[in-house]
């Protein structure tokens, strides 16, 4: 019997989580490389460097946070506290990490940054994972599951449309000229909206389907487990990859129109087209109801897949329209891919509770790997190719730095699509689904 427990108002104010987060989350993944570089004062192998150590924690970071969760017993919850408790550090770190120390010498900066994007980077793991962990719990409807999943993703997706159009504007409009300004005004905005988001989902959201004759077990048994949940093993890889994807993309989009196409305001037009994500992310509740989860994922990287074949098209040729009408058509079949990873993460969870297993905040705790490998990761292959080829901050570059640029922001996304089309045709779904009922039942 479908069993529908979430109200209106629960529903909107969980996929507002994920706005709150994707508020911060998006000027990291897209603008804090270019502002480290060209507005903050590093090199782009200060970055660099940077962005390794920051994964490295992470990879630490994100089973920290989900032990915790795993170990949480609050009058709220085990996830749900999470909202309360780190919501506001986190936006404090967020505006410090788009604070420029100009009284500190070089090295001093340095270490700012290294702080305070560290602690960020802790930070957003704390209230994203979360998100996450705590949906398997809200309703044992597989419908309202993905319902909820295609609600938060419709806002995180909608928030980093906005983001990726406004930014530049904003920066324009608080800095009047000082990029520094403008930059330090723009996240003091979104953190304090951020902020308001994330404890609105802490008041409206609960917990109901937490499986209290399955004790949480040792990290060991845990660990057994995961060896044996092959199909959370294959979307963890999807999820890095994407992010992966993303993220050289994202962060290469301003440098590609600043130095290639020598104007740099038409990143917010290029951001614009993005809003094709909720075609994608919207389909998803009809198209996976007839052709389930991981065809209807397939379905949105193949259409990735095809919009960024345009886009090289349009970046190699130096086609304004040609470039806008990739971004539009990969931006669809992104909707599909990141619409579904919550929801089949939820699906993960639930398998390996069928083995006896309840882990939620550790099997959960793979979306924000993923997320923060890929993002460290494509820092450091951005960063690190602008450097060998011989990228200086706000000025012409070489032949040998724009064909670094492309690089990024044409071919490596391309290619990455094809090893995630492969990597996910190894999902078993039907096994997945037959755990799972067989467990409901």
């Amino acid at each position: 019997m479908n069993r529908w427990r979430t109200s209106l108002t629960e529903r909107i104010s969980y996929g507002l989580s994920d706005a709150a987060d994707n508020l911060v989350f998006q000027m990291m993944t897209t603008y804090l490389l270019f502002f480290y570089t060209d507005v903050f004062g590093l090199t782009a192998i200060e970055v660099a460097v940077l962005f390794v150590v920051a994964r490295v924690a992470d990879v630490f970071e994100s089973l920290i946070i989900g032990v915790m969760i795993d170990n949480t017993h609050s009058k709220w919850g085990k996830s749900r506290p999470f909202f309360l408790w780190y919501a506001f550090p986190y936006v404090i770190f967020a505006i410090l990490t788009f604070v420029t120390p100009n009284f500190l010498p070089h090295s001093g900066k340095l270490v700012w940054a290294y702080v305070t994007y560290l602690a960020l980077g802790f930070l957003y793991t704390a209230v994203n994972l979360p998100i996450t962990s705590i949906l398997p719990t809200m309703t044992d409807n597989e419908q309202e599951t993905t319902l909820l999943g295609v609600i938060r993703q419709f806002f995180g997706s909608s928030v980093q449309i906005i983001v990726g159009t406004f930014t530049i504007p904003l920066v324009a409009l608080f800095g009047r000229g000082d990029q520094q300004k403008g930059f330090l005004g723009t996240i003091i905005l979104f953190g304090i909206i951020s902020l308001a988001l994330i404890l609105n989902t802490f008041f409206h959201v609960r917990e109901r389907f937490t499986d209290k004759t399955i004790s949480h077990q040792p990290l060991k048994s845990v660990w057994n487990m995961l060896k044996q949940n092959k199909p959370w093993m294959v979307i963890s890889v999807v999820i890095f990859l994407y992010w992966l994807t993303t993220s050289i993309k994202n962060q290469t989009t301003i440098y590609y129109f600043k130095y290639v196409i020598k104007d740099e305001n038409l990143v917010s037009w290029a951001n614009g087209f993005t809003f094709t994500a909720l075609i994608g992310v919207v389909a998803i509740y009809f198209v996976s109801a007839k052709l389930g989860k991981k065809n209807t994922m397939l379905l949105g990287i193949v259409t990735g897949f095809i919009g960024q074949v345009i886009i090289s098209i349009g970046a190699y040729t130096e086609h304004i329209p040609t470039i806008f009408t990739g971004v539009f058509i990969n931006s669809i079949g992104n909707g599909f891919i990141i619409g579904l990873v919550s929801i089949m993460i939820a699906d993960t969870i639930r398998y390996g509770t069928s083995m006896g297993i309840q882990a939620e905040g550790v099997l959960a705790s793979t979306d924000d790997f993923g997320v923060n490998l890929g993002l460290g990761l494509g820092g450091l292959i951005t960063a690190g190719s602008l450097d060998v080829s011989g990228y200086s901050s706000n000025q012409a570059q070489s032949a040998n730095a724009i064909s670094a640029i492309n690089l990024n922001y044409a071919l490596i996304p391309l290619a990455l699509y094809v090893i995630m089309f492969l990597v996910l045709l190894l999902y078993n779904e039907t096994k997945i689904n037959t755990a799972i009922k067989k467990n409901t039942n």
